[in-house]
């Protein structure tokens, strides 16, 4: 939660965008239940501090989201959002004043002599572009410097809380030439290794279908439909008022179950019969939707410049027939697959067991080994991204699988490891210790946000949240 509130930035804390932050408000009891309390004005707890419905109707006044605007989301859950928003603001509050935290009126001034919206081109502070910025926010003096103090007090906490954050140097270095070394490499393709398709038997194949029979049945329909457009239902090509009250009139048919044959028995359409049908990549794509929609057995939908009605009469499960060429490559494209899958295993195993060396790595390759270079762990030109961390994480001669961005499978050879010297004055280098002191602050936010889990105890008043919804309806 808390890191998520820093990267929110100080001067959003009062609108809506803070909907998404909470994961304390609602992990504590939820909505359910809330707490037993005879003072009706009190919409939730924390701890022993009560947040009020003048203090939510505040923060909704403050969020400059309007009442309409509520009122057409009550089901969208925004009352529920907004106290979300409240009740962070009001942790941070909590958290501010646990700590003593606090910012003298220097501090604030210099927040508004800093403030680059207040100064000339001559980089000084112009109280008359001040003066013009309250006055078209519709805010006073003392309420906006209220804000700039409480966004001050709440960088303060944070800042507190990531403090001591930087990494050591010497870790920095180690790590940064740990991920810009430059690994020399053997590799080739696995695909020559592999059964091709033509070679899978019929035996195989039905070997293969036997096994997985269950997994490879397909259910299929049988069903009949009728294309209908302006032309047939009303003899013209216009798609008008008329056109669309008798598809209306179709849809009542449906609902009142009238049958198929009935509702086209006055419409000069030729009905489209199909039977045994179970989609593929040939199929024709108003009979892909049917069979799509086939929870439905007698609907109509629209598809492109038609409507379509279909009356589907059977449907039924059925082990794939071979003698169907498209589903008989399907079939061939799965155990071509699986066979890429065991083979590739068994290879990892050997690797893992130790028991994969330089003869059987040159006996694979057939004499097509490629060499090659990876200079950091963020260079992907020859293998995609996880491989290559995968790759670095291995010593010297080891052994792996990996893929490219196009998944095509290669065994590589790590044959050398050279560290590279480093420019600390790089743009790469500087932008990698920021890094890591950021990944560093991330950690410590999140040990925070238990620490906030275990600290307090949000408890919300479920009648007073639905009596503030019947307000804004």
């Amino acid at each position: 939660m808390v890191e998520k509130l820093k990267n929110l930035g100080w001067k959003q804390f009062g609108g809506l965008v803070l909907i998404v932050i909470i994961i304390i408000a609602f992990g504590f009891g939820g909505f359910g239940g809330g707490f037993s309390t005879n003072n009706q004005n009190n919409i939730a707890k924390i701890n022993k501090t009560n947040v009020t419905t003048q203090d939510f109707m505040d923060y909704v006044n403050q969020s400059g989201i309007s009442q309409e605007a509520i009122r057409n989301n009550l089901d969208n859950n925004i009352i529920e959002e907004l106290l979300s928003g409240l009740i962070s603001t009001t942790l941070i509050d909590l958290e501010i004043e646990d700590f003593k935290l606090s910012i003298n009126e220097k501090t604030i001034l210099k927040y508004l002599k800093d403030n680059k919206n207040f100064k000339d081109e001559n980089g000084s502070f112009e109280r008359i572009k001040y003066e013009k910025f309250l006055l078209s926010n519709n805010m006073s003096a003392p309420l906006f410097e209220l804000k700039l103090k409480n966004q001050g007090l709440q960088k303060h906490l944070f800042d507190f809380i990531g403090a001591g954050t930087v990494t050591p140097e010497f870790l920095i270095e180690s790590k940064f030439e740990e991920n810009n070394k430059t690994l020399s490499i053997e590799y080739f393709d696995m695909e020559n290794l592999y059964k091709i398709k033509e070679d899978y038997t019929s035996d195989e194949i039905n070997t293969f279908i036997e096994e997985n029979k269950d997994q490879l049945k397909r259910e299929y329909i049988d069903f009949k439909y009728v294309v209908l457009n302006p032309k047939n239902l009303i003899g013209i090509d216009e798609f008008n008022q008329d056109f669309f009250n008798e598809i209306d009139a179709i849809e009542n048919k449906i609902s009142q179950n009238e049958s198929f044959g009935s509702i086209i028995e006055n419409i000069n359409v030729d009905v489209i019969n199909i039977n045994e049908f179970a989609p593929n990549e040939n199929t024709n794509t108003n009979e892909k939707l049917i069979y799509s929609k086939k929870s439905r057995k007698l609907d109509i939908f629209e598809s492109g410049d038609n409507y379509i009605l279909y009356d589907i009469e059977n449907e039924y499960d059925r082990s794939p027939d071979l003698n169907d060429e498209i589903l008989k490559n399907e079939i061939v494209e799965l155990i071509y697959q699986k066979g890429k899958f065991d083979y590739n295993r068994k290879i990892i195993e050997e690797i893992q067991s130790d028991g994969f060396n330089e003869s059987k790595f040159i006996e694979l390759s057939s004499g097509k080994i490629q060499t090659g270079s990876i200079n950091s762990i963020n260079d992907d030109e020859l293998f995609e991204l996880n491989s290559i961390k995968m790759l670095y994480s291995l010593p010297q001669n080891s052994f792996a699988l990996v893929n490219n961005t196009n998944n095509q499978i290669f065994l590589v050879k790590i044959k050398d490891i050279n560290k590279n010297t480093i420019n600390k004055q790089s743009e790469e280098y500087k932008g990698f210790i920021n890094s890591q002191n950021t990944n560093n602050r991330k950690g410590i936010l999140q040990s925070y946000d238990t620490l906030l889990n275990n600290k307090y105890q949000v408890q919300l008043n479920q009648k007073t949240i639905d009596r503030i919804k019947n307000y804004f309806k």
